[in-house]
């Protein structure tokens, strides 16, 4: 008598009932690209468009009042080509190089001390951040009644040094401007860095202390790697932000005397409300939107910023 065999019938097992519940609750739990569309909206609606209008009257001649009329690129050859435009583009970038060179080794070190967890550190922490909370056309008006050659704090204490003309010298005036601006956005940027110092995995500092490396040792391999995102951050606000100084020196001298101060953002106001010239304000306000994107653009692929990851233990 034959035995007679059947191969085994293939039978795909079904997929257990949890794992299908945890993917049908994961696809659930995913964000909505609707989420985005109020956040789209509202680019759209303060920066896209603010831009498309100003980009639009630059190619134009309008003087607020009467309807604007083309004028093709007559605005950019102008205004391109004027002594005014030249003095505050190099105006500008003195004054974004001169603010990053004195606010961020200030900042840094600032932000580095105020990490530590002593409660006098905490005290100071406070006081530091003091001007922070000033308006900044308030801070020019004090600091602007403080170096009044005649009833500024110079003339109060009898100081001869301190009687100069700070506001009407051209020279005078820029050193002036850079030291108010640290003053008042230097506490900003110690905030960045003391959130970043305090983000480090405090095992990288205690291996730091078993090595025996001191203090100098220990921020240059442990604390500087660690928040390179922070300065890249940092650098990027300051830079920008450089370029965008107009209420602190428009409160201190009026964009005079001639153009000892008179940066782009002091010229681009200057030529719109003053001389009526708007079509050549929104040229000023093309070229600044351009520096500004160049500038973080430029950081962030120098920097590597894109591929950074933030550092983590045992990595």
């Amino acid at each position: 008598m034959s035995v007679l065999t059947r191969a085994p019938e293939t039978i795909s097992s079904p997929r257990p009932l949890h794992e299908t519940a945890v993917k049908g609750r994961l696809k659930k739990d995913e964000p909505s690209s609707l989420l985005l569309l109020p956040a789209l909206v509202l680019y759209a609606l303060f920066v896209v468009v603010p831009l498309a209008v100003a980009l639009y009257l630059s190619f134009t001649r309008w003087d607020a009042i009467s309807d604007p009329t083309w004028a093709g690129f007559d605005n950019w050859f102008r205004i391109l080509a004027s002594d005014s435009f030249v003095n505050g583009l190099m105006l500008s970038v003195k004054v974004v190089v001169i603010s990053w060179l004195v606010q961020t080794p200030i900042s840094l070190f600032i932000g580095v001390f105020i990490a530590g967890k002593q409660r006098y550190r905490a005290v100071l922490a406070t006081l530091f951040f003091l001007p922070l909370i000033l308006s900044s056309a308030a801070v020019a008006l004090a600091f602007k009644s403080i170096l009044d050659p005649n009833f500024g704090l110079g003339a109060s204490l009898g100081i001869p040094w301190l009687r100069q003309d700070w506001l009407g010298d051209p020279d005078l005036i820029l050193v002036i401007v850079i030291f108010i601006i640290a003053w008042q956005f230097v506490p900003f940027h110690s905030l960045l860095y003391q959130a970043g110092v305090r983000q480090i995995p405090p095992s990288l500092f205690e291996a730091a202390e078993l090595d025996g490396a001191n203090r100098l040792q220990t921020f240059v391999n442990v604390t500087w790697p660690q928040i390179r995102n922070t300065v890249v951050t940092s650098s990027t606000i300051m830079l920008v932000g450089s370029l965008t100084y107009f209420d602190v020196i428009f409160v201190l001298t009026g964009g005079v005397p001639g153009f000892g101060i008179r940066i782009l953002p002091v010229d681009m106001y200057l030529t719109g409300f003053a001389a009526n010239d708007m079509g050549g304000a929104s040229v000023l306000a093309m070229v600044l939107v351009a520096l500004g994107l160049l500038i973080a653009s430029g950081i962030t692929s120098f920097s590597g910023f894109a591929k950074m990851r933030s550092q983590q233990e045992g990595m």
